[in-house]
């Protein structure tokens, strides 16, 4: 059976390929949905791929990729350095997590070196750009036959 895997966008992630693309490249959301899909379906997972500029429903997703996904890839945008109800929702799920970003947040501004959602998940993957969708793909599907 097909494993699901949940990969949830935070705030301005819409804005892929326009917004900053000296910091967030060229591709847009929709491409990266598209390689994501395509990566997904040769590991044998299925996703769910979703985007959202707001708090409360990115914590309703999460909190229902604990009950309809194998695992979750989460690219919080700013609720990373902001969410503690994230990180809350995070902590309660028992599949696997990695945190996602297009940049390397340990290498920008000082505030955006501190992440909630680190210490609620498995692994982090930044500074990788859209490629980081893929590889995040290839981890989770290496932690999900770990686990079972």
């Amino acid at each position: 059976m097909t494993a699901t895997v949940y990969i949830l966008n935070g705030p301005n992630l819409n804005l892929l390929g326009t917004r900053e693309p000296e910091i967030y490249g060229a591709t847009t959301l929709a491409e990266i949905e598209a390689a994501a899909k395509d990566r997904a379906e040769k590991l044998n997972l299925a996703i769910e791929f979703r985007q959202t500029n707001h708090e409360g429903v990115l914590i309703d997703w999460t909190q229902e990729s604990g009950a309809k996904a194998a695992g979750l890839i989460l690219n919080p945008g700013a609720y990373t350095h902001t969410s503690i109800a994230l990180h809350d929702a995070l902590k309660a799920l028992a599949i696997p997590k990695i945190e996602l970003h297009l940049s390397n947040i340990h290498a920008r501004e000082p505030f955006r070196r501190t992440s909630f959602a680190s210490p609620a998940v498995d692994g982090i993957l930044c500074g990788f750009g859209a490629m980081g969708y893929v590889l995040a793909l290839d981890a989770m599907r290496r932690l999900i036959d770990k686990r079972a």
